[in-house]
């Protein structure tokens, strides 16, 4: 080959590879993660499941995650399968799940039944529809006023679990336990699943629910993200109040205080191949009185310093006026104003989504 035909040959290979790598992404480009949305966000519109999934594909999402048991038109095997044989075409995996399966808590909810057999339930469900996971929760805060506090609903779930390990395993399917409404904290959580089994049983994590445990939800994620199958996520803005306490109010995805980029990028480490799942409520806030207010720090003796100083310097950064609760929040209107806002938030500014 002489001088002139190599330079040739090597200019062409050299536009070739410039193409190539123009159009293929490069080798430590983040990982795509996928977008969806929990059926909570808009349930003002009470629609059932196979509308959720017209809307979801409408969105161009790639998720959805039904957590009730009331979104189904029916629990007919038939059915459920027909819904997951939708879901396949329009390239939506459904995430199935349901409310709290502890029934120890004494406003337990035996519509489908007791504990165990809800939790089978859900499990059945899950595994007709196409999913993996059965999304569940143990309670809310109240659990905290009780004289033994979280403990012995603690102890319960882990008992329902391993009650139905068999079943669940058997169906394919992980339960995937919420921090929720202000329950557990996340080493709390941690603790619950190490306990019952994680080969089997792993979590639905809920920033939001963080702060009503007083957790910034980057530490709540350091210490979740290796259990993550399901997710809830919003935002909240975190601020210190006129009394010297702490609000926590929650809003859409952007408008608060959590800083989005370093949570994916550390969710990209931990969790890569959990769905992020919006639950946008932009309905409820919490009122962290001061460390002088004896009557509502002794529900929360069990939340370590470590958390808590973590969770106060987050409120000393709000630089911005205090956010307050929308008169709106309860309307059909406003609640899909908000979700469609924090998916384009996602979109556009996260770069979340594999569409």
């Amino acid at each position: 080959m002489n001088r002139k035909t190599f330079l040739k040959s090597s200019a062409i290979i050299g536009a070739g590879l410039f193409f190539e790598s123009c159009q293929s992404p490069a080798n430590d480009s983040p990982k795509k993660l996928a977008l969806g949305f929990d059926n909570f966000s808009i349930r003002a519109w009470n629609w059932d499941a196979d509308q959720l999934l017209d809307y979801a594909a409408k969105q161009k999402l790639d998720t959805v995650l039904f957590s009730d048991l009331d979104v189904y038109k029916s629990h007919n095997p038939a059915y459920l399968k027909d819904l997951a044989k939708k879901a396949q075409s329009l390239g939506i995996k459904i995430q199935a799940g349901t409310g709290g399966i502890c029934g120890s808590v004494k406003n337990y909810n035996d519509k489908w039944g007791t504990d165990i057999e809800h939790l089978k339930l859900a499990i059945k469900i899950a595994n007709l529809v196409g999913s993996d996971v059965a999304r569940c929760y143990m309670g809310s805060a109240e659990l905290r006023r009780e004289p033994k506090g979280l403990e012995p609903h603690m102890g319960r779930v882990v008992t329902v679990c391993k009650t139905v390990e068999s079943y669940a395993k058997d169906h394919g399917i992980k339960i995937a336990i919420e921090n929720h409404a202000g329950d557990m904290a996340a080493y709390q959580l941690k603790d619950l699943i190490e306990r019952a089994g994680p080969d089997y049983v792993g979590a639905t994590i809920d920033p939001g629910n963080a702060a009503f445990t007083l957790e910034d939800p980057i530490e709540n994620l350091k210490i979740l993200g290796p259990y993550v199958l399901s997710s809830g996520i919003r935002d909240t803005a975190i601020f210190k109040n006129d009394t010297g306490g702490i609000t926590a109010n929650w809003c859409k995805m952007g408008e608060g205080s959590v800083d989005w980029t370093q949570y994916f990028e550390l969710w990209r480490k931990l969790c890569p191949d959990a769905p992020v799942q919006l639950e946008i409520i932009s309905t409820w806030g919490k009122t962290i009185a001061p460390k002088t207010d004896e009557a509502f720090w002794k529900n929360y003796q069990d939340i370590r310093d470590v958390d808590y100083k973590a969770f106060e310097k987050l409120a000393t950064q709000w630089k911005k006026a205090p956010l307050h609760l929308h008169k709106d929040r309860h309307s059909k209107e406003f609640m899909l104003t908000d979700l469609e806002n924090s998916l384009d938030y996602c979109k556009n500014t996260l770069k979340l989504g594999l569409k």
